[in-house]
């Protein structure tokens, strides 16, 4: 007799599954499945959307607006398309945007953020939501199983099914799963044009970024442990761009293609490492790693001019004298953040962290809200001469998906953990519950950080407990300190990897550490060296341009440093003989401008000579 369950209950087995295996949980029942990932590939696992909150901060205001804007969007109208096209009933209207058709583009994208949301935040209202769109979506599915879907959202929906299956605890999420995946294997084109720089339409490959669908096919067969799910996802690996970064971290072929799906694509190449344990995977990741810093990010750590990687000979630096459209801010920090959390998890190293913190303050976290009928923020605009932050043309397109994405990932990206130590990764306030030696932890994080220098931590715990606490320490910074209970500690710091301090420690203990927070110059590229953003701490500042008020920037950190003064609001600054008049000259963080609201990002002393 087939065996009934509560949601409850299957959502505690869910639970209690993730925690004993990690951050990529398996089907524990199904032996081939647990013998194909060896467990020693991970040496760091988030928390996996448990035991994480949000504290007060502009980052969680940001996240409570975008769950509170995909919970009011209308089930009728997410649906109606599929409805028509299933011949049902369509009460709603269409989206419109990208959406007009149909809700195809981002259907997946919204399933997995929200069972993402729903599992950290036991927001019942939002699973609830899900599941319904689920099992309506279901009533429009083809009887042989087809979505009526080509590669680009298909894909995205078996990220979605399957997250409604780990995290929201969806009952029936792995048939219809089963069925999308027999319906594609039998009917999706495999032509799989690899992407090229020219001719134009090439940037992402034929068909459409067909690159990108083995990491959600590799995750079904995790879940499922069927062998059809890793076949499947072997045929869509793109060793033909992997390869490129087997032996070398500047190749001189990888460049005018898609930027935001190639990076995505290394998340592919992620899962095939998880499951292959081919250490030849990794080394090309690093790699790929290395070639976006070291040859293609801004300051911000934003990437993709126009959408393409560029060659590595000073037109990164030009892109800003010519493009608007600097940096696709959602879509390319959802493939950087998964990216990084890979890398962060595979070797324990730190410096991934750095990429994304950048990305926090001066990716996503510095990009519009979404609101009213869908409009949302696509492009980052650093041009030279002036910048603006506007919104799509179009509403419901890819970014509107990936924002989601994004902010429900917050929560899983700021601290991470092994068998005897936690690991803080991101300065924001938030809490974390631990289980270690057989005690319960809680920390607690409050700060103003990259605003202020200063992080406080308070840790509960019912009897003392011996373990590891270990902090990134910025690969940008000089100087960190740490004091416990309101005693400075020796701690080893070295800037790009983890500090660590280990003790017994006792309920009520205080740790405090202090980040110092100077300005300093960061070059676009090495042929322009004077073409500078000014950085402080990982935030990206500005320059309100009102007055189109043009000032050279000091030489040389120290002279930076002299030249900015502190105002009453610890972001903002002014310089050293500014106008009273001209007040709105004043530098603050790139996030805290609003739309509309002109700024400029880098400064170059020949900035009059391309400006007029």
């Amino acid at each position: 007799m087939k065996e009934i369950i509560t949601r409850r209950q299957f959502l505690g087995k869910m639970a209690a599954a993730s925690v004993a295996l990690g951050s990529w949980p398996l089907n524990t029942h199904n032996s081939n499945a647990a013998a194909a990932i060896s467990s020693n590939r991970i040496i760091l696992n988030p928390f996996d959307y448990r035991g994480v909150k949000l504290g007060p901060s502009r980052w969680q205001k940001q996240y409570a607006s975008a769950r509170d804007f995909y919970l009011s969007v209308s089930n009728d109208d997410i649906l109606h398309g599929f409805r028509l096209a299933a011949g049902l009933n369509t009460p709603g209207k269409p989206l419109g945007g990208w959406a007009n058709r149909n809700s195809s583009v981002i259907f997946g994208q919204w399933l997995q953020a929200m069972a993402r949301t729903s599992q950290a935040n036991n927001d019942t209202e939002l699973r609830d939501k899900a599941i319904y769109l689920v099992d309506e979506w279901a009533k429009t599915l083809g009887a042989d199983g087809d979505p009526r879907m080509r590669h680009y959202p298909w894909e995205k929906l078996v990220g979605g099914l399957s997250d409604m299956h780990q995290y929201a605890g969806h009952y029936g999420t792995p048939e219809l799963m089963e069925k999308i995946v027999d319906w594609g294997i039998k009917n999706l084109d495999r032509t799989r044009t690899p992407a090229a720089n020219k001719p134009w339409e090439l940037h992402s490959g034929v068909p459409l970024e067909w690159y990108t669908l083995s990491e959600n096919l590799y995750r079904a067969f995790q879940l499922t442990g069927k062998a059809k799910y890793k076949e499947f996802g072997d045929v869509w690996r793109y060793d033909a761009y992997w390869n490129k970064f087997a032996e070398t971290a500047s190749p001189t072929d990888a460049n005018g293609v898609h930027a935001y799906s190639h990076c995505n694509s290394f998340s592919g190449a992620a899962m095939a490492y998880l499951i292959e344990g081919e250490s030849r995977l990794l080394q090309i990741m690093k790699n790929f790693f290395d070639f976006l810093q070291n040859t293609q990010c801004y300051a911000t750590g934003g990437y993709g001019p126009a959408e393409r990687y560029v060659i590595n000979d000073g037109a990164l630096g030009e892109s800003l004298e010519s493009r608007l459209d600097s940096f696709e801010a959602p879509c390319c920090t959802w493939a950087a953040f998964k990216l990084a959390k890979y890398l962060m998890a595979f070797t324990g190293e730190s410096r991934y962290g750095d990429w994304i913190e950048r990305l926090l303050y001066n990716g996503i976290g510095a990009t519009l809200p979404i609101v009213e009928n869908g409009k949302h923020f696509y492009y980052a605009n650093y041009h030279l001469g002036a910048g603006l932050k506007i919104y799509s043309r179009s509403n419901y397109t890819c970014c509107s998906g990936t924002y989601f994405q994004n902010v429900a990932e917050y929560q899983n990206l700021i601290y991470f953990k092994d068998d005897s130590a936690l690991y803080v990764n991101l300065y924001l306030p938030s809490e974390v519950t631990w289980e270690t030696a057989g005690q319960t932890v809680k920390l607690t994080q409050e700060t103003d950080y990259p605003e202020a220098e200063t992080i406080k931590l308070h840790l509960e715990t019912a009897q003392p407990v011996n373990f590891t606490l270990k902090l990134r320490i910025p690969g940008w910074s000089e100087g960190v300190s740490f004091k416990v209970n309101g005693n400075l500690v020796n701690v080893k710091v070295t800037p790009g990897q983890w500090a660590s301090i280990r003790r017994d420690w006792q309920k009520g203990d205080r740790i405090e550490m202090t980040i110092p927070l100077r300005f300093r110059r960061v070059p676009i590229d090495r042929w322009h060296p004077d073409r500078v953003a000014i950085v402080r701490g990982p935030a990206v500042y500005a320059q309100q341009i009102v007055h189109k008020h043009l000032v050279s920037i000091p030489p040389d950190n120290d002279a930076l440093n002299e030249w900015m003064v502190a105002t009453n609001d610890p972001a903002v600054f002014r310089y050293a003989g500014q106008e009273q008049s001209s007040q709105r000259d004043d530098f603050m963080p790139f996030y805290r401008f609003a739309e509309m609201q002109s700024y400029r990002m880098y400064f170059d002393p020949s900035l009059r000579n391309v400006l007029w």
